[in-house]
Formats: C-alpha cells, sequence, structure tokens
C-alpha cells in the first residue's frame, strides 16, 4: 500500500520551530510508520522548497505550488482536482489528509483526519474574518473525503451535525501520548529550568494557546479566589503563546504577576516543558472545549494530579482520573484546586488513576487503526 501523507501543517511548524496539536498528530503517525516500515510519501501544499533542507523534514517529501487556499477555492470553484495531482493514482493508492487540508482528488481515495467542529459549533470561538466563507469550504472540502476520521465520539457527533458526513462513514481513533513525559528528570535538571524561569516548585500549571476556549481568565479568578497562603505557596505558571480574546485577560495576567502570584511563560521548549509539568503540584485544564484534549494525558504522564472539565470530549479521555468540574463555576475550580492542596490522599489517588488510564492511550495503537482504515477505503 503507497500512502500519500499530508503533512502541510506538521512543515508550516518546522518552518516556525512550533508544533501545534495537529502538527504533533501528524508528526507522530509519521513516525509510527517509519517504524513499521509503512510505504509512505509527505506531500504539503504551498510549502517552501527550504523545508526540505530541515534536518526535522520527513523523507521523502513532495511540496506541490500553490497555497491550499488557492488550491481548494480552484476546486469548489470548477470541480476539478488539485493542480499538481493528476498522477497521484499512479504515485499513491491512497491519501491521507492529516491536518484539515482536504485536497479534491481523482482515482484514489482520501481519508480526512478533522479533529472537530469548533468553527460551526461554536463560531464565536474562532477569527470573524471570512467566517462565513472560510466555514463553507471547510465543509465542502470535508465531502472531499471517502473517509473521514476524528478523535472522539464527541467530535464525532459534532462532525456528523455540522458536516452533514454520515456516521458511518466516520471512524472515531484517540490520540495517543508523549512519554518523555514519563520520563523523570534528575532534580539538577529539573531545578535549573525551574530557576531559570524564576519559579519553585509546587504551582498549579496551565498548559495551551490563551484563546477564549481554554478559560484561563476563569483559572485565574479561581486561583485568586484562593487563600492568600495557598496562593503564595502554589503560584499560578500560564504556559503557552497569546492566540486571540481581550485585552482583559492580558490584564488579569499583568496583575497576577505583579502580585507575584504566578508567572506566564508563554512558549517553552518541550525539553523544559517536560521539567515544569514534573515540577507542578497539579495541571489546571477546565477547557471549555476540547476535540481530545492531548495536555490531560501528559499530566497524567508527568504524575501530577489533573483538573479539567466536564465537557465535550473531557470526560472520555480523563475518565475517573482527573477531577472533573464545571467549567463556568469559578468556585468549582477553586475547590478543586484547594482540595488537590489540602488533601494528599486524593492527589495522590489521582497520579495512581492518571498512570493507569495512559494504559489505554498509544501512538502505535493510533498508528495501527489509521491503517487499518486505509485497507477499509481501498
Amino acid at each position: 500500500m503507497r500512502i500519500g501523507f499530508g503533512a502541510t501543517v506538521w512543515a508550516q511548524g518546522i518552518l516556525s520551530d512550533h508544533l501545534d496539536g495537529i502538527g504533533v498528530y501528524t508528526e507522530r503517525l509519521w513516525n509510527e510508520y517509519v517504524n513499521f516500515g509503512v510505504n509512505a510519501r509527505a506531500v504539503t501544499f504551498g510549502v517552501s522548497e527550504i523545508v526540505k533542507d530541515n534536518a526535522k523534514t520527513p523523507q521523502p517529501l513532495e511540496c506541490l505550488n500553490g497555497s491550499y487556499k488557492i488550491q481548494a477555492a480552484y476546486s469548489l470553484m470548477c470541480g476539478l482536482p488539485f493542480r499538481g495531482t493528476r498522477n497521484f493514482s499512479r504515485k499513491f493508492d491512497v491519501f491521507h489528509a492529516t491536518d484539515h487540508y482536504i485536497p479534491k482528488l481523482h482515482g484514489i481515495p482520501v481519508v480526512a483526519t478533522i479533529m472537530d467542529a469548533i468553527p460551526f459549533v461554536h463560531p464565536e470561538w474562532v477569527s470573524q474574518q471570512m467566517r462565513w466563507a472560510k466555514n463553507a469550504a471547510f465543509k465542502r472540502s470535508g465531502h472531499w473525503a471517502e473517509h473521514v476520521i476524528t478523535i472522539s465520539q464527541h467530535s464525532k457527533h459534532d462532525i456528523v451535525e455540522a458536516f452533514g458526513i454520515n456516521e458511518k462513514d466516520i471512524s472515531v481513533i484517540p490520540l495517543g501520548f508523549d512519554e518523555s513525559f514519563q520520563n523523570r528528570l534528575d532534580d539538577g535538571r529539573r531545578l535549573s529550568v525551574l530557576r531559570r524561569y524564576g519559579v519553585k516548585e509546587n504551582f498549579f500549571i496551565f498548559v495551551g494557546t490563551l484563546q477564549p476556549r481554554k478559560n484561563v481568565r476563569r483559572i485565574i479568578q479561581a486561583h485568586r479566589s484562593l487563600s492568600a497562603q495557598i496562593q503564595n505557596e502554589y503560584p499560578l505558571v500560564i504556559v503557552g503563546n497569546y492566540g486571540w480574546g481581550d485585552d482583559t485577560l492580558l490584564h488579569d495576567i499583568k496583575k497576577m504577576e505583579r502580585q507575584g502570584h504566578g508567572r506566564w511563560l508563554r512558549w517553552v521548549s518541550h525539553v523544559d516543558l517536560v521539567a515544569l509539568m514534573q515540577s507542578a503540584k497539579s495541571l489546571v485544564y477546565p477547557s471549555l472545549y476540547e476535540g481530545f484534549g492531548l495536555p490531560i494525558l501528559e499530566g497524567f504522564a508527568a504524575g501530577i494530579p489533573v483538573i479539567s472539565s466536564t465537557t465535550t470530549s473531557i470526560p472520555e479521555v480523563a475518565g475517573d482520573a482527573a477531577l472533573l468540574v464545571d467549567p463556568l463555576e469559578t468556585g468549582a475550580i477553586a475547590h478543586a484546586m484547594q482540595r488537590i492542596v489540602e488533601d494528599e490522599a486524593l492527589a495522590m489517588q489521582m497520579v495512581q488513576r492518571g498512570t493507569a488510564r495512559l494504559a489505554q492511550f498509544s501512538w502505535s495503537q493510533c498508528a495501527k487503526s489509521t491503517l487499518d482504515v486505509y485497507e477499509k477505503v481501498l
């Protein structure tokens, strides 16, 4: 089986030296395919040839001219396949669009991974610029795929409703987790990272891009409602670049830092993130919507208690291994944080459950199940 493997978002992440969730997913699948000896070739749309010179670039790699947006607009208007892809049927048996960049192809089936349907379910959480056109194009491109892969039952339900795709044409394949979070760093190395960022052990940590659905303002408000002693002994560390939102969040973060009750570290390297996670008292991740929620598994792997939400896909991923709260209730988030601080037995129980929960997730199984989908469409 010869696989064309969409890697546009991954390649963009390589060029910017920062992988988002889709980039991580694509990279981990590719690495598993390499381990399995799968015959796959990476394909990017409109990504500079410079990416080929990067040591992190998947090989073999084919870069097509024309950005995905231009190619998609062309296909939507005239109904023809993407330019430069007419010979794909001679190169590939199946094409997997891993990253929402779904091409229109003739002669070979397309499998598309659609992580979630957030632009349709919560349009207020995405950029409003040309939103209606983007959503219309996304919905149409979803029907260019013969089969869709998504990452949770909740996302499957939303995709059926938003895209009008038959549920029999959608497979749910959970993600894996990064095992490096389980590898305990020696204290010297770990503490040197903390000193560099000016933080001490036993802090609450949030990890993710700062945007409305991540609910960071309520995390800050919940932490601020705790006693002064808890705020001082267990500050809040926020890890993630600013995505978009309103200036009120930035004001709250600056106020938190001025009062000495937390730090905003923005982007950190993966090695530093592992050190920070392993040094935290708890991961606080009460997101309003997740297609999956990888940081939850990373918290489990790092050996810390996790506080998260009762919403969307999160209960599917967390099971009984996290303290799940109503993310709209600041008091509930604060109460969970206080319980982790004051009840050591509970905290240890959450760590043990988190470790056990990880047995249900692996990138190896994710890759095997994905290969099964290719076989199904062929």
